[in-house]
């Protein structure tokens, strides 16, 4: 049979402070973002104010933009702001596009075009809806189009002429 080493005494003696059990915190475990992985919506890039670029800018991730550009944006499927201090000589591609500034160039959105109170541009836009507030400066041509629209207001089914001298979209709704 078992016997404790210590024999218990009477009177214990009291401990002055109570034991307490320490468990440090447990850090955080963050797991690396696997370079196939999408970025997080709010994700973005930013130009600041001393920056200029002349050429190509071109990428997968959303765009601010407080500083100076020349030349082309590309970013389909990703934002573009143009801040209260960007001044943008360029013609800009991308899913959703939001001047503040000043942009001198064509713009084609596959989403939206915002050009806020405060904003200016001068150029053509096309883009499927389009919000000028009051106060924003626009001097261009707007060219609203669905999803799936080409540049002629054809739909992007086949445009195949037939013998009636009709294209195949046309004679497929002329029969509706």
């Amino acid at each position: 049979m078992w016997q404790p080493k210590n024999p218990p005494t009477a009177n214990p003696a009291p401990s002055p402070e109570p034991q307490r059990s320490f468990t440090p915190p447990a850090e955080p475990v963050i797991a690396p973002r696997p370079a196939s992985a999408p970025l997080n919506p709010q994700e973005q890039a930013t130009l600041g104010k001393s920056l200029v670029i002349k050429g190509e800018v071109s990428g997968s991730e959303s765009l601010y933009i407080d500083g100076r550009v020349e030349g082309s944006i590309n970013l389909p499927g990703n934002r573009v702001t143009v801040g209260r201090n960007g001044v943008v000589a360029a013609n800009i591609a991308a899913r959703e596009i939001v001047v503040l500034g000043k942009v001198r160039g064509n713009m084609t959105a596959s989403d939206r075009v915002d050009i806020r109170g405060e904003g200016s541009l001068t150029g053509d836009v096309v883009a499927q809806r389009i919000s000028i507030e009051d106060g924003a400066y626009f001097k261009g041509g707007i060219d609203i189009r669905k999803p799936g629209q080409k540049a002629n207001g054809e739909s992007r089914e086949s445009a195949t002429t037939t013998p009636g001298g009709e294209t195949a979209a046309g004679a497929a709704a002329a029969r509706v």
